[in-house]
């Protein structure tokens, strides 16, 4: 995750997150330097990649909230996909060469079979055009050179695949997913068992965890002087966790990295941390003998709202 910085254009602190409802043609990387730059912020990352010719929910992190967007990174995801029936392309998406065509020949019980095959706990293959590292290059930059290297199957986990329309060669899906679940193969996993082939024809996020698209903001909204509003404070990355009520003697104390006595789950856990039930002190863990200890803390003002 991209990180640098310290404040903002006002001179002021800049910690919470945005999330944004990212444009199709740019990459993610390119629409935090946007967000980066409208808010004036100066240290900034995301949570997870969408393909540029995707769109839908980016949440961004700044400021203190960076030190927390890791405990997002598990979350489940949603999506809504089209796929281009009867068409293959080198990377599975629009961006990529056709390589393969096939007549579209199946009926509403066949598709519902299919699809009713692919939920649950399965293994997947990442896509040779993806990031994931293999011998010290990333997959996409061997795919690029025109070599095809062997990639080992991971555990993934489709929860729920619904039928949005369907039109001609065109088929909606709405798509509910473990985190490491790639759709670009998914969708021609679809369309092999279909008989036909197919490919992405447009994919857009629809959910991130707790964080859901209606609530989320376009790049243009930020122009506006109030951009910043749009800010959501650094604790509701941490919302999923166990929450931990500290006095403000031991508030400080945690905020000073000691450790402090608490009731938190099992040993190893990770729990958040709050003073009096109000202000957010960071992340601890849960140790033998009912103590917690510094993760990641706090170290300047939260964000001024939270959802």
């Amino acid at each position: 995750m991209p990180q640098e910085g310290s404040k903002g254009r006002r001179g002021e602190p800049i910690d919470g997150v945005l999330l944004l409802d990212k444009p199709a043609g740019i990459t993610s990387t390119r629409a935090l330097a946007g967000a980066k730059r409208l808010l004036g912020a100066a240290k900034a990352g995301h949570t997870g990649t969408l393909d540029p010719f995707a769109t839908g929910l980016l949440p961004l992190v700044f400021g203190e909230a960076t030190k927390f967007a890791r405990f997002l990174l598990d979350a489940r995801k949603g999506y809504e996909a089209v796929l281009h029936l009867g068409v293959e392309t080198t990377t599975g998406d629009p961006e990529g060469e056709i390589v393969a065509r096939g007549t579209v020949a199946f009926d509403e019980e066949r598709l519902a079979a299919v699809l009713a095959a692919f939920q649950g706990t399965q293994l997947q293959v990442p896509p040779m055009h993806s990031a994931l590292h293999v011998g010290g290059r990333r997959l996409y930059e061997y795919a690029r050179a025109g070599e095809e290297v062997e990639r080992a199957a991971r555990a993934i986990e489709v929860e729920s695949i619904r039928v949005l329309f369907r039109r001609g060669d065109e088929l909606g899906l709405g798509v509910a997913c473990s985190k490491g679940t790639y759709i670009r193969t998914l969708a021609a996993d679809i369309g092999r068992a279909l008989g036909c082939g197919a490919s992405l024809a447009a994919l857009r996020r629809t959910f991130v965890g707790p964080f859901r698209l209606e609530d989320a903001v376009t790049l243009e909204a930020l122009e506006a002087p109030d951009g910043r509003s749009h800010l959501l404070a650094p604790e509701v990355l941490v919302a999923g966790l166990a929450r931990v009520e500290a006095a403000p003697e031991a508030a400080m104390r945690f905020l000073q990295g000691q450790e402090i006595a608490g009731e938190g789950p099992t040993t190893g856990e990770p729990v958040a941390l709050f003073e009096s039930g109000q202000r957010f002190l960071g992340v601890g863990v849960a140790q033998p003998g009912g103590r917690i200890a510094p993760l990641r803390l706090v170290a300047s003002t939260p964000a001024p709202r939270s959802p």
